[in-house]
C-alpha cells in the first residue's frame, strides 16, 4: 500500500485535480490518502469531505489542524501513515496516470535495492551536476543535494525504512524544508531520480519566485543557510566546505532575484 500525504492550505482551486489525479493512477495496489488541512481559510476543507462523500470506494482521511506549516502537517500525516510506501502530494500538484507505476516498477525491483525515489515534473530536465544512467536513473547522493536539489516533493515515493531511519520533517522550517530532509534522508538510504516527466507541477508556475512558499526568495535563502549550518553542526561537512558552500549559496540567491526580476518584466 502507499500512503499518499497531502498538505492542504488553501487549495479550492486545486484541491480536488490533486485527489483526482490519484483516482486515475494506471498502477493497481491500493493508496491510503491523507489530507491535513493546516488551518484553510477557504472552502478547502469543505471541499475534500464533499470529495470524499462522492468517493466512498477510496481510501482517504481528511486531518484538520491549526496552521502550523507544511512540515507540521506532513509530520501529521506521516505518523498516521500505514503504507508500505510513502507518497508526497501538495495540493496544488497533480500526478500523470503513469506516475506511480513507472516508480514501483523501480522501488519492487530487489535488483535495484532503491529506498527513495523522485522523479521530472513538467517541463524539467535533470541538470548537472547530475547525470542519467543507462536504466534512465540519476544517482542522488548528499553532495549533489547541496549544489542543486533536483527532487520535487510530489515527485517523490519512498519506502518506510526511510521514515524509521530518518524520522520527520523539521517542523521549525518553512523554508527549504523538502532538502533539509532529503539531506537527512541521504544518509543511510540509496536515493535516485527517474528521468521521466511523471507530474504537473502548481498548475505549471515557475519553480522560484512565482507564488506560494517559493515566491519569498530571502526565506527560501535563509532555510539554504539553515540547513548548511545544520550539516556542519552534525558533522557532515567540515569548516572549509561550510564557507565555499556559504559563498555558492549566496551567488545563487543572487542569480535567482536577477531572473526573478527579468522574468517578472517579460510578464512570465
Amino acid at each position: 500500500m502507499i500512503s499518499v500525504i497531502i498538505p492542504l492550505y488553501n487549495a479550492e482551486k486545486s484541491i480536488t485535480k490533486t485527489l483526482d489525479s490519484i483516482k486515475n493512477q494506471t498502477w493497481t495496489g491500493q493508496f491510503e490518502i491523507i489530507s491535513i488541512n493546516d488551518g484553510s481559510t477557504d472552502n478547502s476543507r469543505q471541499i475534500v469531505d464533499d470529495y470524499i462523500k462522492e468517493n466512498q470506494t477510496l481510501n482517504i482521511y481528511l486531518l484538520n489542524q491549526e496552521n502550523a506549516g507544511v512540515s507540521s502537517a506532513r509530520n501529521a500525516g506521516l505518523k498516521i501513515a500505514k503504507g508500505e510506501y510513502i507518497a508526497l502530494l501538495d495540493a496544488d500538484d497533480e500526478w500523470l496516470p503513469e506516475k506511480t507505476l513507472q516508480q514501483m516498477k523501480f522501488l519492487e525491483d530487489k535488483n535495484f535495492k532503491i529506498d527513495f525515489l523522485a522523479a521530472r515534473r513538467n517541463n524539467h530536465q535533470i541538470s548537472y551536476p547530475y547525470k542519467v544512467n543507462q536504466n534512465h536513473l540519476a544517482p542522488i547522493s548528499f553532495r549533489l543535494l547541496l549544489i542543486r536539489n533536483e527532487a520535487q516533493p510530489s515527485t517523490v515515493i519512498f519506502k518506510r525504512n526511510v521514515l524509521d531511519n530518518t524520522g520527520f520533517f523539521d517542523e521549525n522550517q518553512k523554508y527549504a524544508e523538502d532538502l533539509n530532509y532529503w539531506l537527512r534522508v541521504s544518509e543511510n538510504n540509496k536515493m535516485y531520480i527517474l528521468d521521466v516527466e511523471l507530474i504537473l507541477f502548481g498548475a505549471g508556475k515557475r519553480t522560484f519566485g512565482s507564488s506560494g512558499l517559493s515566491s519569498n526568495l530571502q526565506e527560501m535563502e535563509k532555510g539554504f543557510q539553515k540547513n548548511l549550518k545544520e550539516m556542519l553542526h552534525l558533522k557532515r561537512i567540515n569548516s572549509i566546505e561550510y564557507f565555499f558552500y556559504y559563498i555558492f549559496y549566496k551567488m545563487k540567491y543572487v542569480l535567482r532575484i536577477s531572473r526573478n526580476k527579468l522574468l517578472k518584466a517579460k510578464g512570465k
